[in-house]
């Protein structure tokens, strides 16, 4: 199946998603090969050179011939936030359409796809508040489970979608609310309800929860098989910290620990295991709260990889003729 992106009304963009481990990778280099696309990584780990393992990065040599972007472009020193990742993104989907081809943006991070689907503003606030410099003080000395009980007051919606140990996000919406007087749960949602500037649409892969499960504990015991011990040790060893964006990753955060002698390998691999599970419930959440979604269920297609990408070409096609008109 061929197709012409001449005489869009707006340009072209797919988005291929869902929980970590369901098998986006693999299907988004047979989408993009298809639709004469090239990927842009909307993932949080896989932007950092050296964290190849636990990220579950795609490798040069595996992708096929397919251009790939925000890999392996900032050092493990470096931050990465929404903003940042939004300013890359559009420089990358500019590049992508100027080569005449199609952004499939894949990776499981909601929070990025958002901001760059339907032009999101989440940029942080300029400079250091008051307010911010409090709630951190607050956090050092009583803890990131004080500051998230003080947000399920203020704000519960927003208390209940961000975890207590994402401290920069829980201070955020704390810092927000201060500022506004509106919590910032509500101003997600009326930024999520702003359409498209773009000829999309937005797949989200999913799979039988108990089959999800064991795939990711598969990925797990793998990832320590390749060597993930003696990637975070390297990245140790360099001067990082748990205090490090890039170490809060799942799969790094949680060796930490057992380098520095605090639990066994094995207490730390099933904490991985457990962890992992959890974000990947977490991100199908995020993910039944957004709107326009397509859903692509593994056990309706018999997990058939091939029938799946003829059901989302179908639909691509269709899109297409809909916005030529």
């Amino acid at each position: 199946m061929s197709f012409e992106y001449g005489k869009l009304k707006k340009r072209p963009v797919l988005v291929l998603t869902g929980p970590t481990a369901v098998g986006k990778t693999a299907l988004s280099l047979k989408l993009a090969k298809a639709v004469n696309g090239a990927v842009v990584s909307a993932d949080s780990m896989q932007v950092y050179r050296g964290m190849d393992i636990g990220s579950a990065k795609i490798m040069p040599e595996e992708r096929q011939g397919i251009p790939h972007y925000l890999i392996d472009v900032l050092e493990p020193e470096e931050d990465f936030n929404v903003a940042l990742f939004k300013s890359m993104a559009l420089r990358a989907m500019d590049e992508i359409w100027r080569n005449g081809q199609v952004p499939v943006i894949t990776g499981g991070t909601g929070f990025y796809i958002q901001a760059v689907l339907r032009d999101i503003d989440f940029s942080e606030s300029e400079g250091k508040s008051d307010i911010r410099s409090a709630y951190e003080k607050l956090a050092e000395e009583k803890g990131p489970e004080a500051l998230h009980a003080i947000l399920a007051k203020k704000d519960p919606e927003a208390a209940r979608e961000i975890h207590p140990n994402n401290l920069k996000r829980v201070i955020r919406a704390l810092e927000f609310y201060d500022q506004t007087g509106t919590p910032i749960s509500r101003h997600n949602e009326e930024q999520r309800a702003k359409s498209s500037p773009y000829c999309s649409l937005y797949f989200v892969l999913n799979d039988d929860r108990k089959r999800l499960y064991e795939r990711i504990d598969r990925r797990v015991d793998q990832m320590i098989d390749n060597g993930l011990v003696d990637e975070v040790r390297r990245l140790k060893d360099r001067g990082l910290t748990e205090d490090h964006v890039s170490m809060k990753g799942l799969g790094y955060k949680e060796l930490f620990p057992y380098l520095d002698g605090r639990c066994t390998l094995e207490e730390a691999v099933e904490i991985i295991k457990r962890d992992t599970r959890h974000f990947a419930k977490r991100q199908i959440t995020w993910f039944k709260r957004e709107s326009g979604i397509i859903w692509i269920n593994k056990d309706e297609f018999n997990c058939d990889e091939d029938a799946i990408l003829d059901y989302m070409l179908g639909l691509w096609r269709t899109k297409l003729d809909e916005d030529r008109m």
